[in-house]
């Protein structure tokens, strides 16, 4: 048995389109990506203290037991 030929379709989309999409997918992923300074983590690129969300949190959750303990020592 033989299959039908299948009919020849025209593109939807032109092809320069699909070119510039192409480019500009190809400049994000070569963007260079921050890293922890912990951790090695990706970091966002807004972040000032280069460190990702998870050093980040542990930080503040540092500085916060150092706060509570400090009225103890007085």
């Amino acid at each position: 048995m033989r299959r039908k030929a299948l009919p020849k379709i025209a593109p939807v989309v032109s092809p320069e389109i699909l070119e510039q999409a192409k480019r500009s997918i190809a400049t994000d992923r070569t963007k260079s990506v921050a890293k922890c300074t912990v951790c090695g983590a990706e970091v966002v690129s807004t972040a000032s203290d280069q460190l990702c969300w998870v050093c980040r949190r542990l930080k503040i959750s540092a500085w916060r037991d150092v706060e509570q303990q400090t009225p103890a020592q007085e």
